[in-house]
């Protein structure tokens, strides 16, 4: 949590070269995300489309949270939860405000997916999650692009941070 204090010591400057780099790498990301969905739904929308003998393309509606969880018809848990992602979401470009170069990038990854699934909470009232990866019987949670920004960035954060982490107690 150190990060959310040492802001003080640094001097803020929104609007430099590396930070519109990255709102450009967040725009490409989510646009990504859009096209990819758009496709999906005005093509794929009753139908199963059988990529390969590991992956297809079947639409389902999401209304909970990454891999479908605390899916709900509750309209006043839906709308809670949205709020907090917004918030998380505006928490993140904080951090990645105030973060050095490689870190700006990590984050941009994950705002730029969480921002896509975001504006979808909001204007379809779910999220369209359509690749499904498989093996035989076996199906792992159904996905979208923003998914998979989402997951890149948060590992490669974990990979990034473990062994500052581990320096730090040396």
């Amino acid at each position: 949590m150190n990060f959310l204090f040492s802001y003080k010591k640094k001097t803020l400057k929104i609007f430099n070269k590396i930070n519109i780099l990255n709102l450009i790498l967040i725009v490409i990301i989510f646009l990504v995300d859009r096209y990819s969905k758009l496709n999906i739904i005005d093509n794929f929308n009753d139908s199963v489309f059988y990529f390969n003998s590991f992956i297809n393309f079947d639409l389902i509606w999401n209304t909970g949270v990454g891999f479908g969880l605390f899916n709900t018809s509750s309209n006043i848990i839906y709308n809670s939860i949205t709020i907090f992602i917004g918030f998380v979401i505006t928490i993140l470009i904080f951090i990645m405000l105030i973060s050095d170069k490689v870190e700006k990038i990590i984050y941009s990854l994950i705002i730029g997916g969480a921002l896509g699934n975001f504006y979808d909470r909001i204007y379809f009232q779910a999220v369209p999650d359509f690749i499904d990866f498989h093996y035989k019987n076996f199906h792992w949670f159904t996905f979208n692009i923003a998914d998979i920004f989402i997951t890149i960035g948060l590992i490669v954060l974990i990979i990034y941070e473990v062994p500052k982490k581990n320096n730090e107690k040396i």
